[in-house]
């Protein structure tokens, strides 16, 4: 599959080892619905969702970090497998550089998923910069890759299944399923 992919694409997610995402906006729509008595709920793409939990099986790790503090975000990430969340972060920079540091990575071996400009930082220093969709046209600009799908409407999983593709894991992970 990946010789259907360009060679400067291949050679971006082949090293990836880490794929940070944002919330609002990438792994939801960017809706947030609030009832009378100030409970949140968010909308979150099943699809998305098996996607992360296919990437954790291969080996690719994924850590979230947002800008806002919703319980709805610490469930689902729970739900998925997702052991690192970072919630209420003002500087993802300075995250982005500790979990570097703790996780002995590189940038071109960490992958961003965003979708404003407050994701633009990251998305110039990570190996692969991916915008969703639906993105502000400045997050896009400075990607190496937009997905075709809207944020919180599959664009996660498109990203999942493109670095397993760029990987050569997904032609194994599909055996599982067709035999």
């Amino acid at each position: 599959m990946t010789n259907q992919m360009p060679p400067n694409l291949i050679d971006k997610i082949q090293p990836i080892r880490l794929l940070i995402l944002d919330v609002d906006g990438v792994l939801t729509d960017g809706r947030i619905v609030m009832n009378d008595l100030g409970q949140e709920s968010k909308f979150f793409d099943v699809k998305d969702g098996h996607g992360l939990k296919v990437l954790l099986r291969c080996g690719i790790d994924v850590v979230w970090i947002t800008g806002r503090k919703s319980t709805v975000v610490e469930h689902r990430a729970r739900d998925l497998g997702i052991q690192e969340v970072h919630q209420l972060i003002w500087d993802k920079v300075q995250v982005y550089e500790e979990v570097l540091e703790r996780r002995k990575l590189t940038a071109r071996e960490v992958a961003y998923m965003g979708d404003d400009i407050v994701d633009i930082p990251l998305l110039k220093r990570v190996g692969f910069a991916v915008a969703v969709n639906d993105a502000v046209d400045e997050a896009k600009q400075v990607a190496d890759y937009v997905t075709r799908r809207d944020g919180g409407r599959g664009a996660v999983r498109e990203v999942c299944d493109l670095l397993l593709k760029g990987q050569g894991k997904w032609d194994r992970l599909m055996e599982r399923y067709f035999s």
